[in-house]
């Protein structure tokens, strides 16, 4: 079994200093953040960016700075997100890709999705522009899917030439509004992937250590952080992300699988060869 890649989202769009004051916001509390997360065992870091006020932004001016910081101190592998915050225009969410030459991956959602009270959008021409978009940067896309049909319109987008194999999916699990998070529905979306394509999973809330495990014994790659949990045990906070890749840092290693360094992850997922 291959080694296991950690990503780690640190910060989110959703999640406030009301929610958990360990929340980093600022570009140097993000960066010292990639950095303990880093040396806890994670290769990748997931990043959404805000702005001085704490609110979500897509600017490619503050993902230049976060982005530079955290090169400082890591060699970890950038990976953008082009979701940004619901209601965001395809056009703003797509900045990140533009803010920084470190920029390795970006998150390409291949579908529309309830969100809550809310609708995460992305119709399919916009889904066509960020493909090609991200192609055309010779960024890594991550295929975030929050529903099974997700996985056909990646094929389309395989089909059309504007995501090339192979193919590394994103499970985003447990989403109010998407595919719920039992372990049957991570072995279907696992198992209709096309062949020599890799995969992690993001299990929302209290789902995340219970899919994290399953992903680590199942062959798959684990996502954790703040953007998805903010809990370490039942109402107890996590005081820092690193704590949560440690947790599946350790997991890992007493069910005897090695956990993946950037440039291993970079082998792993075609970055480098």
């Amino acid at each position: 079994m291959e080694k296991l890649i950690i990503t780690v989202a640190p910060v989110g769009a959703e999640v406030t200093r009301q929610d958990t004051p360990y929340l980093p916001l600022t570009p140097d509390e993000i960066a010292e953040e990639a950095f303990r997360c880093a040396r806890a065992g994670a290769s990748i870091l997931h990043l959404h960016v805000r702005d001085r006020e704490g609110k979500p932004t897509q600017s490619r001016e503050v993902f230049k700075e976060v982005i530079s910081r955290v090169k400082e101190k890591t060699d970890m592998i950038v990976q953008v997100s082009t979701g940004g915050a619901v209601g965001m225009t395809p056009a703003e969410r797509l900045q990140s890709i533009y803010s920084h030459e470190a920029v390795e991956m970006a998150t390409l959602t291949c579908g529309t999705v309830n969100f809550g009270s809310d609708v995460f959008m992305n119709t399919p021409p916009d889904i066509e522009e960020f493909a090609k978009a991200i192609t055309e940067k010779r960024i890594k896309p991550e295929i975030e899917c929050f529903e099974a049909g997700m996985i056909n319109n990646a094929l389309m987008l395989l089909k059309k030439g504007l995501v090339k194999e192979p193919l590394h999916f994103d499970f985003v699990m447990g989403v109010p509004g998407g595919i719920m998070a039992r372990p049957r529905d991570l072995i279907y979306l696992s198992e209709n992937i096309p062949s020599g394509s890799t995969w992690t999973v993001a299990g929302i809330g209290r789902y995340e250590l219970s899919l994290g495990v399953m992903a680590i014994l199942l062959g798959g790659h684990v996502r954790v952080g703040f953007e998805d949990n903010i809990y370490y045990t039942k109402g107890v906070l996590a005081k820092n992300n690193a704590q949560l890749v440690e947790r599946i840092s350790r997991l890992a290693a007493e069910l005897g699988r090695d956990v993946a360094n950037p440039d291993e992850a970079r082998k792993i997922l075609g970055l480098i060869y």
